[in-house]
């Protein structure tokens, strides 16, 4: 059955939604409809990482609009899960991790999504903070904790974390704070943490069964608990974070 459930997953997960100089979605537009192919009409959009989740709709219902897609938003719907049961792929957009959790927790949404996309074989987009909802636990995400989730362990569609919008320290900058690399090594001192991605804003990960591969234009970071961390090129196979134990 576990075999089953990997050679059916099909992922794409972005580091950010908007990359600087560019629209909603414009710098992985090409990918998106790769992704979802033409066999898919209608996708469910999860907006609840944002609190105005009508204007977030739209935003997402326009772009995917011109993509050739219609998006039918879960917060509109009498029954999330029923919706989730009926969708033919997901995207779940970014904002606020702690709030797209919770919210997900809260319509029972955790273990439905998991069972379509693992089960059933149907497509799961994520953006940032749903990139992080999609990995073992949103622990390696940047959001503050505005709410407060049931748990911090999220759908678990890959057997990692993923650190979303991943920046490098800049050498000249008198910011004192922790850079990004040392609060993900910080996790790392903790016990039986799993490794970390870091997606630098314009990359992606796309997942096909048990294959791996890095999209989009930038690098992207690996973390591994006790181990130096390694810089991965745009096109890398990273099919050995989705079997390895970590």
């Amino acid at each position: 059955m576990e075999n089953c459930r990997i050679m059916k997953r099909r992922l794409l997960l972005v580091s950010n939604s908007t990359l600087h100089g560019g629209g909603y979605l414009q710098h992985c537009q090409q990918q998106i409809q790769d992704f979802f192919g033409k066999n898919v009409k209608r996708i469910l959009f999860v907006p609840y990482a944002l609190h105005d989740r009508d204007a977030y709709s739209k935003t997402a219902r326009d772009k995917f609009k011109t993509l050739g897609y219609e998006v039918d938003s879960v917060h509109e719907t009498p029954d999330p899960v029923d919706a989730v049961r009926k969708a033919e792929g997901i995207f779940i957009g970014g904002g606020n991790t702690f709030r797209l959790l919770k919210s997900l927790y809260d319509y029972k949404l955790v273990t439905e999504i998991r069972k379509r996309v693992l089960e059933d074989g149907i497509p799961y987009m994520g953006s940032s903070a749903g990139t992080n909802v999609s990995t073992i636990s949103i622990n390696t995400t940047n959001d503050m904790p505005i709410v407060y989730p049931p748990t911090f362990a999220a759908i678990g569609l890959v057997p990692f974390n993923i650190n979303p919008h991943y920046l490098d320290a800049d050498p000249n900058s008198k910011h004192m704070g922790e850079t990004r690399e040392q609060r993900i090594v910080q996790y790392h001192e903790e016990p039986d943490t799993p490794c970390v991605l870091g997606l630098r804003e314009g990359s992606m990960l796309l997942v096909e069964g048990s294959k791996a591969t890095l999209l989009g234009s930038t690098k992207a970071r690996l973390f591994q608990r006790g181990k130096h961390t390694t810089e991965y090129e745009p096109d890398s196979d990273l099919s050995f974070l989705l079997t390895d134990a970590q």
